[in-house]
């Protein structure tokens, strides 16, 4: 034999076999730590909940300020829906947007839509109106649920717009019955949108059998009790809300609807008033909020359990909790939009490490996870590789865009299941020893950002359409421990210079929030490293100063305002008419703040108030008044303005 045909026998036998790279004990352990084979329903979601409601239709389902529903009240408002989505068209894939403030209609919303044999996009009313049209000009849904609030922004889309407040003596001429539908487990359930690094977003494709899988297991994992409360919080467009709501409804607990706004606010409100919630999923920002927040002697008790997720999680954070709260269990949960939320679950224990990374732990039911080299071949436990995820958790891709689809759902040449794909996700791991898995960071541009998964590139493709800006760079800066920000740096047409402010609204018109830079540093030129590409490690920490506008405080209170500003945005200079948002606050920030506030003057300051007066010398004012007053500010909540329904 020649040795070009040694050598081609070689590289078949790799591209046949991709174990060759480890032992057998090595492969032995790899089977053993993914061999998580479990028995789910082959139903659909929707088919789980109207099994609970069977269980006990008069228990409480949905807790929204005074408002109760019951989950046979629940069911039947979704059942009205449904089927008048069903004379509309709505069938099997068909897709239904939806566009809805947090609230029960929201929920009947949902569940109707998968009631009709359709999926639902989430479409989140606080997303700039261009963000929206993309979505909705990319999923082309039959059929968008809205509201009178959303009707001014959704105008264009004429008779595909059903509005819920509106119609509805036609909903309530419909039956209440479960409608009969053909839909099954491989059926969309739902495309969720995330940031795309080509500067538009992406819709990830789940179907009915990943998402039971996962709420199946989720249900058992967490131990949701029929009864227990359990907070939402964020949005339906951010998959954290899926475990929330959905394990809830289907394990027989109470969906506690918070109030829009401010997510953390709410949180924070609803954890520190009403004790002893059951599961409370929350990103680690949130948890390090609360934190920071709450006295040792009041964590008992807070929540049964914490299931953090998002983002990367230390075990600096969880400290108050487990000497504290020794009762409370934490949860690491781990997994992309692509593969249903969730994939990977660590619970801590008592013995973990009290410093460093915590552990993602090991796959869920019916799902495999392989750190692979760049041969696609497993690393050995201690090698970092990429994590690729497999099993029924993976979803169908991206719609619309088959070359990123290809790009990123692989064949499984490990599972000899036909047709079975892995996802990429692009993150870097390792297994640990014991089987557990490691996360260490990423591969590409994705950061992570107070939970919500952010594509720099997109942000980069909006700042470059400014008019003014001739070339630029995005990146996620860590300067402070604990404080990570976006910062935009900019090379501008013809010398132009700003605080940032007409960069900020020019990008608000296309992006949401939580992807507007907290800072912008302008340059005369970008670095470039030897090959002509920007050297994104050359380029400088933003300045630790503010533009000191309206000069320094002048009053104890400004001066005790000030002080707590420089602290949290960590700038040296600061005047009384800078804007606090302006100068990078957020609402993770804004919460911590207002926190202090009314812990420092005695009084119930609203978060509302920052958001109306966010400089120091309107704060200042708001603040010396309710002190010479006494008077409490009264709790704002956009409850009492709902119109309540009765479907």
């Amino acid at each position: 034999m020649s040795l070009t045909e040694i050598i081609t026998n070689r590289s078949e036998q790799h591209r046949s076999d991709p174990w060759d790279s480890l032992t057998e004990h090595e492969r032995a352990q790899l089977r053993r730590w993914n061999d998580t084979d479990a028995d789910f329903p082959q139903v659909c979601t929707h088919e789980l909940f109207e099994l609970q409601v069977g269980l006990d239709p008069e228990a409480v389902a949905i807790i929204f300020g005074k408002r109760e529903l019951s989950y046979r009240e629940l069911n039947e408002g979704a059942n009205k829906i449904a089927h008048y989505l069903r004379r509309r068209g709505v069938g099997p894939d068909a897709l239904v947007g939806v566009c809805l403030e947090r609230s029960p209609e929201l929920v009947m919303a949902l569940l109707a839509v998968w009631k009709a044999g359709g999926a639902y996009v989430p479409l989140d009313p606080s997303y700039p109106t261009e963000r929206l049209s993309f979505m909705i000009d990319d999923a082309q849904p039959l059929l968008l649920l809205t509201d009178k609030r959303g009707l001014p922004f959704l105008s264009s889309w004429g008779d595909k717009l059903v509005c819920i407040d509106a119609d509805l003596p036609m909903f309530r001429q419909e039956s209440a019955d479960n409608p009969a539908t053909d839909a099954c487990p491989s059926n969309l359930a739902y495309i969720m949108y995330t940031s795309g690094s080509t500067g538009k977003p992406k819709g990830a494709m789940i179907v009915h059998r990943g998402l039971v899988n996962y709420l199946y297991w989720a249900k058992g994992a967490y131990a949701v009790q029929p009864g227990e409360a359990v907070p939402v919080h964020t949005s339906i467009s951010f998959d954290l809300t899926v475990t929330s709501l959905y394990t809830t409804l289907l394990g027989g607990g109470k969906v506690e609807l918070l109030p829009e706004g401010v997510a953390a606010q709410s949180l924070l409100f609803a954890l520190l008033n009403a004790r002893n919630h059951g599961l409370v999923k929350i990103t680690p920002a949130h948890l390090e909020l609360l934190t920071s927040q709450i006295d040792a002697g009041q964590a008992s008790g807070v929540a049964r359990a914490f299931v953090i997720g998002g983002e990367n999680l230390v075990a600096e954070t969880l400290r108050l909790w487990r000497d504290h709260a020794p009762l409370t269990r934490l949860f690491n949960e781990y997994g992309p939009t692509e593969t249903v939320v969730g994939c990977c679950v660590h619970e801590v224990r008592a013995s973990d490490p009290y410093s460093g990374s915590v552990s993602i732990g090991r796959p869920i039911a019916n799902t495999q996870l392989y750190v692979l080299d760049e041969n696609m071949r497993p690393a050995a436990p201690g090698v970092t590789g990429e994590l690729f995820i497999g099993g029924v958790g993976v979803g169908r891709g991206y719609l619309n865009r088959p070359e990123l689809t290809a790009e990123r759902f692989l064949p499984d040449g490990f599972s000899g299941v036909p047709g079975a794909r892995l996802y990429k996700s692009g993150d870097l791991a390792r297994f640990r020893n014991d089987g557990t898995l490691e996360y260490l960071g990423r591969a590409d541009d994705q950061v992570k950002i107070r939970g919500y998964r952010i594509e720099l590139g997109e942000i980069e493709a909006n700042l470059a359409a400014a008019p003014d800006v001739q070339a630029c760079v995005v990146l996620a800066r860590e300067d402070e421990p604990g404080n990570k920000q976006l910062v935009g740096y900019a090379v501008s047409r013809n010398g132009w210079r700003s605080d940032g402010d007409e960069l900020r609204t020019f990008l608000r018109a296309k992006l949401p929030e939580y992807m507007i830079p907290a800072r912008f540093v302008f340059l005369d030129k970008l670095p470039l490293t030897s090959n002509g590409k920007v050297d994104r490690k050359a380029l400088p920490v933003p300045s630790g100063t503010s533009t000191g506008i309206g000069g320094p405080p002048r009053t104890a209170t400004e001066q005790i305002i000030a002080a707590m500003w420089s602290e949290l945005l960590r700038l040296d200079l600061i005047g009384i008419h800078d804007d606090f948002f302006h100068l990078g606050g957020q609402s993770m920030t804004a919460t911590g703040l207002v926190a202090r506030l009314r812990a420092a003057f005695d009084v119930n300051i609203e978060l509302a108030t920052l958001f109306e007066r966010p400089t120091i010398a309107g704060l200042s004012e708001a603040i010396d008044m309710l002190v010479v007053t006494s008077n409490r500010i009264p709790s704002r909540s956009s409850l009492g303005a709902r119109e309540e329904f009765d479907l």
